[in-house]
């Protein structure tokens, strides 16, 4: 079956101006052209507009979907596949939630007794569990299962102010990172500061903190690809420039 812009619209639930942008930036160009200058759509667009709208779902940046589409490696089965275990861990986040909310309610009404630690207990757990989940098996081999439990316990452990800090210290780090990367001096005062604020971030989360382990987690950010797309979602090269201001704030330069 073929496919108007109108048509295809209506059936997504997107707007015309959406695909047309599509096309113009080349993640959905259309099967053909009719004769009256009307963009068509077959089942192949379909299908990719329908990948699209999962990895949107998940966040990501229109570049780095266009780049996973575009690899020769991808598979859409398998793309498919990876799709319904987010989904799934995403479900269980939502019923984590809802379950925190659920005690909150009955706390309000006088039906339970729950701590400050409690109310917060959800957002944690799901925190940890996306990490380990992402990164886990990384960060148990090249830091041990010790220091990886260590810091899963600091943060169950935290307080809500401490938290929040946590939460404000790694957006200042982000703002004072994208403002470095402008300037394109990695041992700049810019870069420089944003070093530090990594490392006041890390000390929420890390039992012991130390120049060599920084060092290696800011080369992972740049050899892990996650990492990478991650630093690099708005601006690319973000996480190579991150970690050549951290190897020299860390004195680990060679």
């Amino acid at each position: 079956m073929e496919y108007t812009v109108q048509k295809l619209a209506k059936l997504a639930g997107v707007s015309t101006r959406t695909l047309r942008y599509y096309d113009e930036i080349g993640i959905l160009k259309p099967a053909r052209i009719n004769s009256s200058g009307y963009r068509i759509y077959g089942q192949k667009e379909v299908d990719r507009l329908q990948q699209i709208m999962f990895y949107r779902e998940m966040d990501m940046s229109l570049d780095n979907i266009k780049r996973i589409l575009s690899s020769p490696a991808f598979n859409e089965a398998d793309a498919l596949r990876d799709h319904r275990e987010k989904l799934l861990e995403k479900r269980q986040q939502i019923d984590r939630l809802i379950e925190n909310v659920e005690k909150t309610i009955a706390f309000m009404e006088g039906r339970i007794i729950m701590s400050d630690k409690e109310k917060f207990e959800g957002f944690k757990k799901k925190m940890i569990e996306e990490n380990e989940k992402k990164y886990g098996n990384e960060a148990r081999e090249k830091y041990g299962n010790e220091a990886v439990d260590e810091s899963n316990k600091k943060l169950m452990n935290m307080t809500q102010e401490e938290y929040d800090k946590a939460v404000k210290l790694e957006k200042e780090f982000r703002d004072t990172l994208a403002e470095a990367f402008k300037t394109g001096d990695p041992a700049g005062e810019l870069a420089q500061k944003a070093a530090d604020l990594h490392k006041q971030w890390l000390t929420f989360y890390w039992s012991q903190y130390s120049k060599e382990a920084h060092a290696g987690l800011a080369q992972m950010y740049v050899d892990d690809e996650r990492f990478k797309a991650y630093y690099d979602d708005k601006q690319p090269g973000t996480a190579e420039f991150l970690r050549d201001a951290i190897l020299i704030y860390t004195g680990m330069k060679k």
